[in-house]
Order: C-alpha cells, then structure tokens, then sequence
C-alpha cells in the first residue's frame, strides 16, 4: 500500500512515516520548513519537500505518487502563532487542504478509478468557547465549533471542507479533531519543557524548575496512542465522518514533575514564575471517544510515565 504524510517534518508525522515504514508500507513523507530534526528520520524513507500552500507542488507529489491513503498532517499548528500570521496559517491549513483534495480530483481526470483516503488532522481548538460553555467535560462530536482563535478558525475550515469534498466529489476522508498530545521529538509543550530542563539540571546539577500553575489538569496523550489511533481511522473509520481522538485520562501538572523526579532521581526546587502564570485557566476538557472506540476498537495504551522516561531518554541524546 502506498501512503502519502504530509507535515512529516513535525512531531506525529516524522513518527507516522516511521512506523508505516517499519511496517512494510511504501511511505512518502513531505515536509516544508519542519519542526523537527528530520535527519533522526531513517534515511531510507522517502522525504520530499512540497510546500501545501502551492497547488502545484502538491499536484506533483499526488499525480506521481498516487497513495492509496494521505495523512494530511501538514500545518501552521500554534494558535499563538496564528495570531501573529493570520493569513499565513489560513493559507497553510485551509488553502493547503483543498490543493489535497482538488489534486485527487486531477488524478481522477487521468485515473477515474482513483480513491485515496484521506485523516485530516483537525483539531479539539475547533470547539472553542462551546468548551467553556459544557456543563459535561466530555465533549461530542455534535458540539456547537466555536473557535477562539485564527488556528481555530483554521482547523474548522479543514474540517468543513473534508465535508464537502465527500458529499460533492465522494472523496473518502475522515476528520480528527485531535485534543493534546506530547512525546519524543515535541517542544513548546509542558512535558517537553519540563523534560528538556530536567535533562539539562542533570548536567549542571542545578535542580531548579521554573513553573506556572502546577494545579492545572490536562488530558494528554502519547504520540504513539495518537499515530495508532489516526491508522486506525483509516481503515475502519466511516468515510466523511468526525472523530474526537483524546487521552482517557487527565493529569496534574505536579503529577508530571513528580514523576520526572522519580526517573532521574533527584527533587527540584520549584520557582513559580510570574510570567508563566495566566489570569485564568482552562477548564479540564477531554474529548469523548465513544464514536471513535466502537468504531476502531483504539484505546490509549501508553501511560504517562512511560512516556516521560521516553522523553527524558530522548533528550539525552540529542541536547
């Protein structure tokens, strides 16, 4: 089977292509300005550059390739950052989404038999002020999408467009709305963060961890729960269908300290800072996957120590 990762130069995609690849599958992976160090990518697998925002370049790679499914991970995929490039995260997630699809509909042209599925990667962000306004945290699929930033904004406009690409041109695609995960390879997120700098007190023997609210709760899950879950999808997921892909569980920012203290063997000294403290809170959300459980049988395996002890391995390599 050939499969097509778009964004295969972030977090998920860089292990997507890696797992597929372990797995007999003939990959192509596409990057363009990665987040990650592709080169700790296996150089057997296939890597393109293809920039999603350029219809041709995404033509090229489809038109040639013709995979039987498309991971469309390709992304701006910080809503702090779409608030400073508004028109550059719209132009990336949604303009870069319908060169996806309306490449499909090109190599229909020439190949009528043509018929990819397509996981688009959306987003929990879709849902927006409705999470604030739930009285249940577990949030459906048939919530009301009211996203609170341009990012938002952007996840639903691939959301809604996979739509219409399946009720008009009957191209399979599912969407998964995908709430927070974290893993090897992945910054700017507290585990990553707190993991890197325990690496980092390792070697200076300086234990000090500037922290924010450690009473937060958050539901996260592991990469490799994540990556199973979108493969899943695709083969028994329906067609033109929404899917929430969530952790099952929720922990404790201070949870996630103890346990890195527990790996390396040494307590911190914690320094609240300021800086990292916000007026207000989010409220604990996770993301009911009833719909996505009865349907593909996934279930979150990995737990969050294993997945710290695997970051905090990470980083020693690398830094």
């Amino acid at each position: 089977m050939k499969v097509l990762v778009t964004g295969a130069g972030g977090m998920v995609g860089s292990h997507m292509v890696e797992l597929l690849y372990s797995q007999g599958y003939d990959v192509l992976g596409t990057y363009y300005k990665p987040t990650t160090d592709i080169t700790e990518i296996d150089p057997a697998i296939h890597m393109e550059e293809c920039d999603v925002r350029y219809y041709q370049a995404v033509l090229r790679v489809i038109m040639k390739f013709q995979p039987d499914q498309i991971y469309h991970l390709a992304a701006q995929s910080y809503p702090t950052v779409s608030w400073d490039y508004p028109q550059a995260t719209m132009e990336t997630n949604v303009n870069g989404t319908i060169n996806v699809y309306e490449a499909i509909k090109a190599v229909r042209q020439l190949n009528p038999d043509y018929d990819p599925m397509v996981v688009v990667a959306c987003s929990s962000a879709e849902y927006g002020q409705t999470l604030n306004e739930l009285e249940d945290s577990y949030v459906k699929e048939t919530a009301e999408l009211k996203p609170l930033h341009p990012y938002g904004v952007s996840k639903v406009g691939q959301d809604l467009l996979s739509f219409q690409y399946f009720m008009n041109d009957h191209i399979r695609c599912i969407r998964v709305r995908i709430f927070n995960s974290t893993g090897t390879r992945k910054v700017n997120d507290v585990t990553s963060d707190f993991t890197k700098r325990a690496v980092i007190a390792e070697r200076t023997g300086i234990y000090k961890l500037r922290v924010g609210n450690l009473e937060t709760r958050r539901a996260i899950m592991d990469q490799r729960d994540l990556v199973n879950g979108l493969m899943l999808l695709a083969e028994h997921g329906k067609a033109g269908e929404a899917y929430n892909l969530s952790s099952e569980y929720c922990y404790q920012m201070k949870d996630i300290v103890t346990m890195i203290e527990e790996q390396i063997g040494h307590k911190f000294e914690i320094e609240v800072d300021p800086k990292l403290l916000r007026p207000t809170d989010e409220r604990i959300i996770i993301g009911n996957i009833e719909k996505l459980k009865r349907d593909t049988g996934w279930c979150q395996v990995i737990n969050m120590k294993q997945t710290v002890a695997d970051m905090l391995d990470y980083w020693r390599k690398v830094l």
